[in-house]
């Protein structure tokens, strides 16, 4: 990304009616807990057929990726452990995450953000995720 991104979002319901309605992102600064909001407001409880291209995905926020959500090119955050950005569902249901289907995420660079989804999704984000490699802390 050369260019600045832009943080685009308000609180105002008509602003977020059509953020809803929106589907393309492209050199934004995404607030993830405020779409996912914006959605559950318009009653759509996933983030669904959306293209965020060279976007930085802001949190705090779990991820729930769902079916035909793609990676392409995305750096998923800053750990030396992958396995820090992975989050195993322990039930049938998820509460407090964010469900994404059917977007593509393109060049977008995540921060704050953990995934979660099926064994099958963890097992390819584990092999094929990109980080920037910082070191943890010592306790």
């Amino acid at each position: 990304m050369t260019e600045p991104v832009q943080a685009t979002f308000s609180p105002d319901e008509a602003y977020g009616r059509e953020l809803v309605a929106r589907t393309s992102f492209e050199k934004e600064a995404v607030w993830l807990p405020l779409l996912a909001v914006h959605h559950w407001n318009a009653g759509e409880m996933a983030i669904r057929g959306k293209t965020f291209t060279d976007c930085v995905i802001e949190g705090p926020a779990l991820m729930a990726v769902m079916t035909g959500t793609t990676f392409d090119g995305c750096v998923m955050g800053t750990t030396a452990d992958t396995n820090n950005l992975l989050y195993k569902p322990q039930g049938r249901k998820l509460a407090g995450a964010v469900g994404v289907s059917d977007c593509k995420f393109v060049r977008c660079r995540f921060v704050q953000i953990g995934f979660t989804g099926s064994d099958d999704l963890l097992d390819d984000l584990r092999g094929g995720i990109q980080t920037l490699g910082k070191p943890e802390p010592q306790a």
